[in-house]
């Protein structure tokens, strides 16, 4: 394959706050050296390599995140102490994956026959957004190693022994919307997951059921039914009853594994709706009016949700003030003079509620047509657990075989966030 010639492939652990920060690099790029450097960035660190070839970057890419991957599932957690404190144990499988830059094998659990070296354990980076609802934080388990591991007193812990059989599903949505000035939506698509990480022992057969009503393509679903657009699965699952009963039934590979991704393009219900307004109250003064409404039922919430609205080169000074909802917590609003723009963070937006933000904002010059065109987009981020868009349900996760004294524990959780969520002015 064209990826096998990369001629260098090295972890890097450089730690970083935000996923895409202004001058960020792009994820390929050529250097006056004559390499190509590829990167990609997994839970604030970058694993990189260059190659001197002309290679497939979408090859080379996903190689990248099948490394991070993989090193997941050998440390449990993915993390800068545990890339440290596991460095041989992480040389090692590099070693196995990389033969002079040609990749080799790659699958965690192709990979177990041939790395001795045992992963030490380190407590999981705490995850902000789960704090504020325990009940949709994944449990500890969802971080052991997929081997034999040491703790931080030494002592070995079996990946067989006191293990509870347990499954862990995500169903993963990211909505990418774009909305003009009043509120419409000019643009909506759903890019989604089911991922899964299995602790069953003997790795039985699974058999997954689907919304029975979920129609693949448009035009051929009826009213009320869940359409996607395109649907691809691992290649681990069988699809022979999929078509009539909408079941999959697959044997879970090891560690962390995605058994299908969808997709669905058009109209859905979009969670929150953004209304912004500019009014020019003075030659050099404006303001900036945005309205917020969670347009989801009143039992779910937004997380960890953050609002950004960029501003002219020209701004002395702005002022904010925050009229939020019952229920809503921490919420504030500050121009970040550096950075030329408002940041608006609530920890906590319930559905079914409206929040808004006023911004007063003063201009080093009269404003002009040119000005008021460097005010915007809006972009906003957020997190909503226990929630899905799609409508897409897991109706039943059982094993093929019914085992007597087999209790497995099976844990579904929802998810939806904001890839690019976006409101034009």
């Amino acid at each position: 394959t064209a990826a096998a010639t990369t001629s260098t492939t090295t972890s890097s652990t450089t730690t970083t706050t935000g996923e895409s920060q202004k001058g960020d690099a792009p994820p390929v790029f050529v250097m006056p050296d004559g390499l190509t450097y590829f990167h990609v960035k997994r839970n604030g660190l970058l694993f990189a390599c260059s190659s001197a070839r002309n290679v497939s970057p979408n090859t080379v890419i996903d190689l990248l995140s099948t490394i991070a991957k993989v090193f997941k599932d050998y440390c449990g957690t993915l993390s800068e102490e545990a890339i440290r404190k596991n460095f041989i144990l992480l040389y090692e499988l590099l070693d196995e994956m990389l033969d002079y830059g040609y990749p080799q094998v790659t699958r965690t659990e192709r990979l177990k026959a041939f790395v001795y070296n045992e992963p030490i354990v380190v407590e999981p980076v705490i995850n902000t957004g789960a704090m504020i609802n325990p009940k949709t934080a994944s449990a500890n388990a969802v971080h052991k190693p997929v081997i034999a591991s040491v703790n931080a007193n030494g002592r070995k812990s079996s990946s067989n022994q006191n293990q509870k059989n347990e499954i862990f599903v995500d169903i993963l949505e990211r909505l990418n919307v774009l909305f003009s000035n009043n509120g419409y939506v000019l643009n909506s698509t759903i890019d989604g997951c089911i991922q899964m990480k299995s602790y069953l022992a003997g790795n039985p057969e699974l058999r997954l059921a689907l919304n029975e009503d979920l129609v693949v393509g448009k035009g051929s679903g009826q009213y009320g039914s869940v359409v996607i657009d395109d649907i691809n699965f691992n290649d681990c699952v069988n699809l022979t009853e999929f078509e009539s009963g909408r079941t999959l039934s697959f044997v879970p590979p090891d560690g962390e594994f995605v058994v299908l991704n969808y997709r669905i393009a058009g109209e859905f219900n979009t969670p929150f709706r953004i209304f912004p307004s500019i009014e020019e109250v003075e030659p050099n003064k404006i303001e900036i009016s945005v309205l917020i409404r969670a347009e989801m039922a009143a039992n779910h919430f937004g997380a960890n949700v953050t609002v950004e609205i960029p501003l002219p080169k020209c701004t002395a000074a702005a002022s904010c003030s925050v009229i939020k909802a019952p229920g809503v917590g921490q919420a504030t609003a500050e121009y970040m003079a550096s950075e030329g723009k408002i940041l608006w963070t609530l920890k906590k937006f319930p559905g079914a509620s409206e929040n808004s933000l006023r911004a007063k904002i003063t201009l080093g010059q009269p404003c002009t047509t040119q000005i008021k065109r460097e005010i915007g987009p809006i972009n906003m981020n957020f997190e909503i657990p226990m929630y899905n868009v799609s409508n897409l349900q897991v109706r039943y996760l059982r094993i093929a075989e019914a085992m007597p004294g087999y209790t497995p524990y099976r844990w579904v959780r929802y998810v939806t966030q904001s890839s690019s969520y976006v409101c034009r002015l």
